[in-house]
């Protein structure tokens, strides 16, 4: 097969990149640029899309005799990836620009370039494993749990399934991935992993949203109405918070409290008791299937609402073109704009992103 590697200059893509050599496949590598910020470097850094991440991907390619790219990207990342980001936020919700990447650049824009240009499949350093079943391909999870990434893969569809290329689906843990880099000669082999939101390198999400959305004194309320303290902008909280709440009206029963809504049209935060953050029920709109769809509008299966949270037991139904998922258990602190992927067993059926929740608490219990 043809393949393009996408390389992030990372320890993980590097490797998928060389199996991908060694499997006897035409690899050309590319790196992503994301970014037009022209001095930004590694140093003070936990992004993962830096001048320093392209050299260190070129190094890679080099060592593996395969043609290297750098393909500038940065213009669709911001629009669909950066803006998409302030937009939830300024709506109140608590967005994925992980789930939006993989989504709109990694899996659509850059696949839909390699397939113009004649690859067969796009290759990345994703730890996720591909089935093909008599239904077509399937995504499923990785066979080391604390490195599975099926859930920020569950964005993708059949089509995208079909031209995709997880070299990494199977490897028994990450150790194993930095020591076959260490034999193989790349020097990221004992590179730290990147991790917070790219665009954001000094990790101060708080900030950053302050600067493109600006501040604003607003109220903070009870479940009742009442109102109980204020805050500097609705924007920079998230449900199921607990620090930097500034409440000047403490709670009847001295317990702390926690942030069960965000209300951005009034520019409202609404707090309450722990409890109150149990979720009964979620739906959304935004949905899409990774192969094929089930067969029937009502299903068991689990659901995972956030990257590395435990999968909950639950029962889900699709109705005039809206997904509802009721749990076995309550779920804890879910935002409208998370996530929910849902699997049978380790397979990946779908995804959407959640726009009503349902309290299991109701208001006076």
């Amino acid at each position: 097969m043809r393949i393009l590697a996408a390389m992030s200059g990372g320890v993980d893509s590097a490797v998928a990149a060389a199996r991908a050599v060694e499997a006897g496949h035409d690899v050309v590598g590319v790196h992503l640029a994301l970014s037009r910020a022209g001095g930004t470097l590694r140093t003070g850094s936990r992004g993962c899309c830096t001048i320093e991440d392209a050299l260190d991907a070129r190094r890679a390619a080099d060592l593996l005799g395969i043609p290297f790219y750098v393909w500038d990207f940065s213009e669709r990342f911001r629009d669909d990836v950066i803006d998409d980001f302030v937009a939830e936020y300024r709506a109140g919700r608590t967005p994925n620009p992980c789930m939006r990447c993989n989504e709109k650049i990694k899996f659509a824009a850059l696949l839909e370039r390699a397939v113009e240009l004649g690859f067969d499949a796009v290759c990345t350093g994703h730890y996720a494993l591909l089935v093909d079943a008599p239904t077509g391909r399937e995504l499923h999870r990785a066979s080391d749990a604390a490195k599975d990434q099926s859930y920020v893969l569950g964005v993708l569809t059949a089509e995208q399934l079909a031209h995709t290329y997880f070299p990494l689906g199977d490897t028994p843990s990450k150790a194993v991935v930095r020591a076959e880099a260490e034999a193989r000669g790349l020097s990221v082999a004992q590179k730290p992993d990147s991790h917070d939101i790219c665009f954001i390198p000094d990790g101060d999400t708080r900030g950053w949203l302050a600067e493109k959305v600006g501040t604003a004194t607003g109220d903070v309320v009870d479940r009742t109405g009442a109102v109980v303290g204020s805050h500097e902008g609705a924007h920079a909280f998230t449900v199921g918070q607990r620090r930097g709440l500034q409440l000047g009206v403490p709670a009847a029963d001295g317990k702390p409290r926690f942030v069960l809504e965000v209300r951005p049209v009034s520019n409202t935060v609404v707090v309450g008791p722990k409890e109150a953050l149990a979720t009964a029920e979620i739906s959304g709109e935004r949905h899409s299937w990774a192969g094929a769809a089930p067969q029937t509008d009502a299903f068991a299966c689990e659901v995972q609402i956030r990257a590395h949270a435990d999968p909950v037991r639950a029962r889900a139904t699709v109705e005039a073109g809206r997904v509802t998922v009721v749990p076995d258990a309550p779920f804890d602190g879910v935002a409208p704009g998370q996530t929910a992927v849902l699997y049978l067993g380790t397979r990946v059926l779908g995804q959407f992103t959640i726009d009503r929740t349902l309290s299991a608490v109701p208001v006076g219990a």
